[in-house]
């Protein structure tokens, strides 16, 4: 069975975390989800090797970016109606403030769901959800 058959079949978030423990990228970026009602939250360990300037201690922006991308994927593949992996199309990321050297998470909503688009806003915070260090706008390609 392929990763892609697996990670359709993870709905749930305690299946689709196993499914992650089998991708490199996700393990390099300690990424891992959570559930909080029916949001899905990506969350991303700290470690010196995602480091972007090591000067302010701040996080490599693409690190944030990949966290976003990822917990958007995740969000999208908690749905029923999904069948494939969604494939990117475009995300816009905006920096909204330095992303300091602690672990670092982001919640997914989805804003549009086409049968072949979908569209995901994305907030990534620290240690107040209150306070982003990023948020992103991305559109999937769900089905061709």
């Amino acid at each position: 069975m392929s990763v892609q058959d697996e990670l359709t079949r993870a709905r749930s978030v305690e299946a689709m975390q196993s499914v992650l423990a089998t991708i490199p990228y996700a393990r390099f970026l300690g990424f891992s989800v959570l559930q909080d009602g029916s949001n899905v939250i990506g969350r991303m360990a700290f470690a010196e090797e995602r480091m972007g300037n090591t000067r302010v201690r701040a996080l490599h922006g693409g690190t944030l970016g990949a966290l976003m991308e990822l917990t958007a994927m995740c969000q999208l593949l908690t749905m029923a109606e999904i069948v494939r992996v969604p494939k990117t199309v475009n995300i816009t990321i905006e920096y909204l403030r330095s992303a300091q050297a602690v672990d670092t998470f982001a919640r997914a909503t989805v804003t549009r769901h086409g049968r072949r688009v979908a569209s995901v806003r994305v907030v990534a915070y620290q240690d107040d959800a209150a306070k982003p260090v990023a948020a992103a706008n991305a559109h999937f390609l769900l089905a061709v």
